[in-house]
């Protein structure tokens, strides 16, 4: 009798009843698909251009910055140009020399020409001092040619901007030395704005060039129209997606900010005007290779398992193919913590002047409790006395 009163003490608890949830409900109804996507892109210059100097140097000076507004001919960047100078003081030269032999030459030949109308030499002398000028001219001619090398040379190692627009990007900074072509500032062209954003390899085809678009901004929700403008003709190599283009008509969001495109219908209507059971992804769960969710039983206040078939998604919804009906009302949150048959409460915020009724009981409460305590404190020094 003592070992069978052990045992009966050793046997565990009934684990306790569950307790009753507050879930939060929708109501299944059919809806129309939108059969298109929507895609986040950002704002972009329609020509954005990488300067750099046409000349190889150090960089001495730089009077451009990221934000800048800069105008056509303005100086953005300065090379040391005294090597420059030097080559082009050189070839300076160098045409003074080649004229001064062209005017000798030229001064031979005149002489010659009337020594031979007196008889005193041959033609064939005057042909030679001929050719002697005809090769002074040229090389005076090279020289000159030369000159204006090196005076482009000397101006290139000032940096201009080629249009108006807005500094987008600084790539050199001064005292460094940068080969030519070297990209030092980047403009982004004051004109027309283009919306860039990327579009996986499975949904290119529903992008085509010259299709219309409605453009949201993200800031203060302002629609735009734009016209796809051009498609990538292969993907990213890292990314493996096909860049956009959109151009922007109007006045367009600044450079850099952040809109929402959605593009027109796609060639498919009638998935577009099909209707379907649309639920939010917080309502699915996953149960062995498929996903259910929680149907709500309002006779008795219990919640069921319900396999569902989810054939697609349609934007942040998911688009069910079977196991619901239209008037079912199925559970959207919390549906990790239920088990079947469990009993729950519908979920009802609570209004304004609930929440002010309760602020007011509480103060209530802690007034009532206040006022004893004050009392008690006042009246012990009389006491001790």
């Amino acid at each position: 009798m003592a070992g069978a009163a052990l045992l009966v003490g050793c046997d565990k608890p009934p684990p306790p009843p569950e307790p009753e949830r507050a879930v939060k409900l929708i109501t299944v109804g059919t809806e129309r698909l939108t059969a298109s996507h929507e895609y986040a892109a950002e704002v972009q210059a329609r020509v954005e251009s990488r300067l750099g100097f046409r000349v190889a140097g150090k960089i001495t000076q730089r009077a451009a910055e990221v934000g800048q507004r800069v105008r056509a001919g303005q100086v953005l960047a300065q090379l040391d140009a005294r090597d420059y100078q030097l080559a082009a003081a050189a070839a300076r030269a160098q045409v003074n020399s080649a004229a001064t032999q062209r005017n000798l030459a030229a001064a031979d030949l005149k002489r010659y020409q009337s020594l031979r109308d007196q008889g005193f030499i041959s033609g064939a002398e005057i042909e030679r001092r001929t050719a002697q000028l005809q090769s002074a001219q040229a090389t005076l001619e090279q020289a000159q040619a030369q000159l204006s090398t090196q005076g482009n040379q000397a101006r290139y190692t000032s940096l201009v901007a080629d249009a108006n627009g807005v500094v987008t990007g600084v790539d050199a900074e001064v005292g460094q030395v940068v080969a030519a072509g070297t990209p030092v500032v980047r403009i982004a062209q004051d004109g027309p704005r283009d919306a860039v954003f990327a579009v996986p390899e499975d949904r290119v085809g529903e992008v085509r060039t010259g299709q219309p678009v409605e453009v949201t901004t993200w800031s203060d929700d302002a629609r735009l129209s734009g016209t796809v403008r051009e498609v990538a003709a292969s993907a990213d190599p890292v990314t493996r997606t096909f860049t956009v283009k959109v151009a922007l008509a109007g006045q367009a969001p600044p450079l850099g900010a952040t809109v929402q495109v959605l593009p027109g219908r796609a060639d498919t209507a009638g998935v577009a005007s099909a209707a379907a059971i649309k639920l939010p992804t917080s309502a699915l769960r996953r149960e062995g290779e498929g996903s259910a969710v929680w149907v709500f039983d309002p006779d008795s206040s219990t919640v069921r398992l319900q396999a569902v078939q989810v054939v697609a998604a349609d934007g942040n919804a998911a688009v069910i193919g079977s196991g619901l009906q239209p008037g079912m009302q199925v559970v959207t949150s919390g549906v990790h913590v239920l088990a079947p048959g469990q009993k729950v409460s519908v979920y009802k915020p609570k209004t304004a002047s609930e929440q002010s009724s309760q602020s007011l009981d509480a103060i209530k409460n802690v007034a009532t409790e206040t006022l004893p305590m004050a009392a008690a404190t006042s009246t012990a020094p009389a006491a001790s006395r």
